[in-house]
Formats: C-alpha cells, structure tokens, sequence
C-alpha cells in the first residue's frame, strides 16, 4: 500500500516550494490508489505561529486537493521519545551533557568540521545514567558508527544511488536540551509508525536522508523509498526563498491575483515533472493518469519573474488557458470575489470577456464598465472612427439614439438594427460600431459589441450614447 505525507512547517506562510511537494505527493498517492497524510510539523515551539498554519490551511484548502489522515507532530511527543529512547538503550545513542553542542545544527565532517565531542561519545553509561539522574541538561546524540568502514548508501527514485561514508556524518542530535525531538527523529518515529512507504520531498533534504536511513536501522523500521525533488530557482540562479523572494513565492498570492486552482496545480507540476507526451495544459484527472516518480527531473527549474511582473509567463499563459475552457457558469462563481455584482449578471458578463483574461482579477479591467454606473471620463477624440469625423460620430450616435429606443434589446436584433442603421448612413458597419463601443464602454477595446449593449440594457445604452453626443 502506497503511502505518502506532507509534513509542513508553521513558521511562515505557504510556499509554492512546499505546494510543489505537496501536489507531487498528492499525484503519487492516487495514481497508485494510496492514502495521502497531512502531518504538521510543529515541534518547534518557538519558531511556530497561528497565522503561518492558517496560511498553511488556507493554500492547501483553496488548491482543493484533499488528504486522507491528519496528524500533528506534537501531540505525538511520546512516540518520538520512546524511539530514542529504544535507540539509547541499544547503545546507538548517548548523551551529550555540552550545553554548546546542544542544537542539531553541525555540518558534516567531510571538510573536517564536528564530528562528534569525544569526552560525551566515550561518557560510560553508568557515569551518563547518573548525571541524567542528577538533573543536568543532555542532548541525545546518534552515535555514528565512524570506525566502521563504508557508507550509508540508498537508492533515490530521483536522483539514482547515493552514498555518503560513516565517517563523515556528525552525530547529529536526536533530542534536544530541552528534551523536544529534533527534526531528524521526529520525521522517522512518525514515518514508522504511519508506515509511510515513500517520502517525496525538496532536494534540499538529500542530505538529511543518510541520518534518517540510519535512524530506520537503528529502530529496526523499514526505510521508506526516498524521492527528492529539483530545487525551484528565482532567475538570478538563487534557489526561491521566503526572506529574499517574499510574497512572489507565496501561494495565497497568487489565489488573490486570480489563478484557478488547477491550473496553478498544472504550473507546478510542470516545474521538475514531464509527462511522456510533453502535454502542457492538463487537467486535474490527466495529471493524476500520467504522474510517476520516473517524470521527476533532476535538473533544478526556474521560476521566472521580474519586479514588474510577478508572474511567470507560462503560469499565465496556462491560467488563461484554464479559464477559455471553463464551463461559462463556473468562470462566473469565481469571478464573483473580484467585482461588485450578483451571479445573474456575472453569467451574461462571462461569455463575453472569457477569452479575455488571463488572470481571474482582469475582470476588473476587461469589464469595468459593466459595473458602474457613470463611464470614467475619456477624450471625446475617441468617438471618432476611422476616415470619420467627430460630424460623422455625433451623427451615427444620434441614429443609434433613435433606432436603439425601440430595437429589439438581443444580439441578433441589435445587429440587425445597426447593421440596417450603417446602410440608412451610407457608412461602413465598422464606422458605425466604431462610436457607439467607445460610448458604451468609454474605450475602443471593448467585448464584443451586440452583447455587451444586450447585457448592459437599454436604459444605460441610450443614457452613455446621450452624454457622449453632448461631448461632440
């Protein structure tokens, strides 16, 4: 039975990095019809805070892909201790009394960093039982194997055999000072006792892999299969990051600009992940048909924005894509947020500017005019239509003015009525439609013309044409 877990982290809000990692569990589990875990990681007390795991919950709630079993990492504290402690009385770990050495932050010893403080590794038992009865303070250590010749060695679904020698892991921590576990044992004692079989995360945790492959040992728990992801890299060459790349690498931030869910699922997916036809635009359903461990790439990918633009051009152009396949009727539920107007207005708007947008808050721009009642003002140049005048435009809206007053108000009709009304002129239909959009809709780029004056009403047609012919 496949199954996987999300283990965020509530020290900030969510990053499109985790929801990459997220959306890539989520496909594995139910490709292969497994059960997808939520685990918040929130054994770090100081860092933890209620805004950043509402953003959490809020990012992962909107991208509408649902788990199946919840956990919270400090409410299994007992879990995470019995394991260390079984892992002590194997004399696979010890206690290191070294207020300095207390953390879990030491770097490998490859370079001839730490590696371990000797005077707590070689501590004999009897001497640790009693000062840890005596109440002094202790971190638990891993006691890394370093005589042993050879290496901790897996076999990631990524990024293919690693191997990393005993004598250059540090004994890294497994409980801290204050007693709560570390990052490294907190993940294997739940991974275990979830019997969680692949663990699909960042590349930045390849490293970590090699003590948590000592860990399983040590628990004797079977290991689960590891899969690391490419890293997600700003355009500069830096890898994404909250404190440098702030709200650009924010999920709600591009919820409130206006992606669809599914087509930001579709963005990230793509970043670090091919299908084997090369699709780009794909549904929910043919992601989840499509996705193995073996379309993960190993070459890191690039989110490109500027300043100017926060936006990567692909997540764009794939947004815009999802909207132009929307059934109308949903694409007018999502626009509701962004305007001040009800659903039955919304469903006649839709059509009309669907091919329009790119991102669901263009609404605001494309069809602005649809939801005030007073037109902004424009220059009355803009009236004029080609090899026209401004005699020629206050004639054709004076003729628009009279056959609009009793003109069928739907898109045939009112077609058939201007069309009729150009003839009446001797202009061009163009030289007719020309005025009477720039009057309706205050500019000459404007949603197709017989719908936007149907939706609009007769009433506000007649009442803009008016005030535009008093410009002229």
């Amino acid at each position: 039975m496949h199954r996987v877990r999300f283990a965020p982290s509530p020290t900030g809000f969510l990053h499109i990095g985790s929801a990459r990692t997220y959306i890539f569990n989520w496909l594995f589990a139910r490709h292969n019809g497994g059960t997808m875990i939520l685990r918040i990681d929130d054994t770090d007390v100081g860092r933890n805070t209620d805004a950043s795991e509402t953003s959490i919950f809020d990012g992962l709630k909107w991208l509408g892909l649902d788990w199946d079993e919840q956990y919270r990492q400090s409410e299994r504290l007992e879990l995470h201790r019995a394991m260390a402690e079984a892992i002590l009385a194997k004399g696979m770990a010890y206690r290191d009394f070294t207020p300095a050495q207390g953390g879990d932050s030491e770097k490998s010893g490859a370079q001839g960093t730490w590696l371990f403080n000797a005077g707590m590794r070689e501590l004999s038992r009897e001497e640790s039982d009693r000062r840890a009865a005596a109440g002094e303070t202790f971190a638990l250590r891993f006691r890394v194997p370093h005589d042993r010749v050879g290496s901790v060695q897996f076999t990631d679904a990524v990024y293919g055999e690693q191997a990393k020698a005993y004598a250059d892991i540090e004994d890294f921590a497994l409980l801290r000072s204050d007693g709560m576990p570390t990052y490294h044992l907190a993940n294997c004692a739940d991974d275990a006792d979830l019997r969680i079989s692949h663990i699909i995360r960042g590349q930045e945790h390849l490293s970590n892999a090699f003590k948590h492959r000592l860990i399983f040992d040590a628990a004797g728990a079977e290991s689960p299969t590891f899969a690391h992801l490419p890293l997600l890299m700003a355009p500069d060459g830096m890898k994404l990051s909250k404190r440098v790349h702030g709200p650009v690498v924010s999920v709600t931030t591009y919820r409130d600009a206006g992606f669809l869910p599914q087509a930001f699922i579709n963005f990230l997916s793509l970043l670090g992940w091919s299908p084997k036809n090369d699709r780009e635009k794909l549904s929910r359903e043919e992601m989840v048909e499509l996705f193995t461990l073996e379309g993960i790439n190993r070459a890191n990918a690039v989110v490109n924005f500027t300043e100017e633009d926060p936006f990567d051009a692909k997540a764009l152009w794939l947004n815009a894509e999802h909207i132009r396949a929307m059934p109308a009727e949903d694409l007018a539920r999502e626009l509701l947020p962004f305007v001040p107007v009800d659903l039955d207005k919304m469903l006649k708007i839709t059509p009309l500017i669907q091919e329009r947008m790119k991102l669901l808050r263009d609404v605001q721009s494309v069809a602005d005019f649809f939801f005030v009642e007073q037109l902004p003002p424009y220059d009355s140049a803009e009236l004029i239509p080609k090899k026209g005048d401004a005699a020629m435009a206050k004639k054709v809206l004076i003729k628009a003015c009279d056959v609009l007053a009793t003109a069928e108000f739907s898109h045939d009709g009112l077609e058939a009525t201007l069309r009729a009304a150009s003839v009446d002129l001797g202009i061009k239909a163009g030289q007719m439609f020309e005025p009477l959009r720039v009057a309706v809709c205050g500019r000459k780029t404007a949603p197709p013309l017989f719908g936007t004056l149907e939706v609009l009403g007769r009433e506000a047609c007649l009442a803009r044409i008016g005030q535009a012919i008093e410009k002229l």
